[in-house]
């Protein structure tokens, strides 16, 4: 039997980070969570980090193809956080980023990972980007750089 798994490490990988400036007190927690665990754990050097700031998660999926297309890194990021008002527009913005991250990632053979809160309020995006719940951040982190690592283990 042939099984693929992977670590975490990969000292060369280069990941792009997609990061949403609305919500943006949320969002630097979710973001430093991410980044410190490529440098940390993944061992990644700052410098094949790129970060890459839009105005909400809407706009994240545009930003996520140009860079999947031009094919410079193995993985992408995306941090942002939505969290519900008093209409369904939440649902709409987020559910449609879901969406077109997943074709990309799909149409580019590239691991695009989900820092993205979809919450009910504001404590519930504070709990989920590092307090009591984790941080999602991180959590996306590990993803892509195991993801990286399978999709190179898969080449060969």
């Amino acid at each position: 039997m042939n099984i693929i798994q992977s670590e975490i490490i990969n000292k060369k990988a280069s990941i792009a980070i997609i990061i949403s400036r609305f919500n943006q007190f949320i969002n630097n927690h979710l973001l430093s969570g991410a980044l410190d665990t490529l440098i940390r754990i993944g061992q990644i050097k700052e410098d094949r980090i790129f970060q890459i700031y839009v105005p909400g998660i809407y706009e994240i999926p545009i930003v996520a193809n140009y860079i999947a297309k031009n094919k410079k890194y193995q993985a992408i990021i995306a941090i942002g956080t939505v969290i519900k008002g008093k209409t369904d527009h939440f649902k709409y913005i987020s559910s449609n980023t879901y969406q077109n991250l997943s074709k990309i990632s799909i149409k580019y053979s590239i691991p695009i990972t989900l820092g993205i809160l979809t919450t009910n309020n504001l404590k519930e995006s504070i709990e989920r980007s590092g307090l009591k719940m984790g941080n999602k951040g991180s959590e996306a982190a590990l993803a892509a750089l195991e993801m990286i690592n399978i999709m190179e283990k898969i080449k060969k």
